[in-house]
């Protein structure tokens, strides 16, 4: 069949322009978004890497408290070094005097920073102890005992998660 002038003139003057794709905003927006994805992904969560935590079948997170690490050559609370851990052997050692001190320096900071006076607030004052899996729990218990010696009534024993087997 045979096309009309009108039909022909209309095809010609109606013709549809190929859209293109620019890649350049998307790309700056892939290369945005991953830079994000980085800079959040190590949110700082994770152990030293010198601890070897034992494995757990966990289900919460930890809260952010404060940090006692027992590794094979030191303790640390709040990633400062208060003694070595070869000292804790001693089994003359009840209480801790460098983690009560250490503890009772963050406690001053803590209410100098907030305003209050919490001295007999053991609720609140929460302490997460991460130590290697081969320090023996006699030592542990010696650090736990400085810690609620020191009004720190919540302890918490962090671990690595693993799967749950059911």
């Amino acid at each position: 069949m045979r096309e009309s002038r009108r039909m022909k003139r209309m095809e010609r003057n109606n013709k549809t322009h190929h859209a293109s794709l620019n890649l350049i905003p998307m790309l700056d927006v892939l290369s945005v978004l991953v830079f994000f994805l980085l800079f959040h992904s190590f949110n700082g969560d994770m152990p030293e890497q010198r601890l070897a935590l034992p494995q757990s079948v966990v289900q919460t997170k930890p809260r952010g408290t404060v940090a006692i690490s027992v590794t094979r050559e030191a303790v640390l609370v709040q990633g400062e070094a208060v003694m070595r851990t070869a000292d804790l052997f001693d089994d003359r050692i009840g209480t801790v005097p460098a983690v009560t001190e250490r503890l009772a320096q963050i406690q001053l900071r803590m209410n100098n920073e907030t305003g209050t006076n919490n001295g007999s607030d053991s609720e609140i004052r929460e302490i997460t102890l991460l130590a290697d899996k081969t320090i023996p729990f006699n030592v542990l218990k010696k650090i736990m005992t400085s810690c609620t010696a020191s009004g720190y009534g919540k302890i918490s024993l962090a671990v690595n998660q693993k799967a749950s087997h059911g």
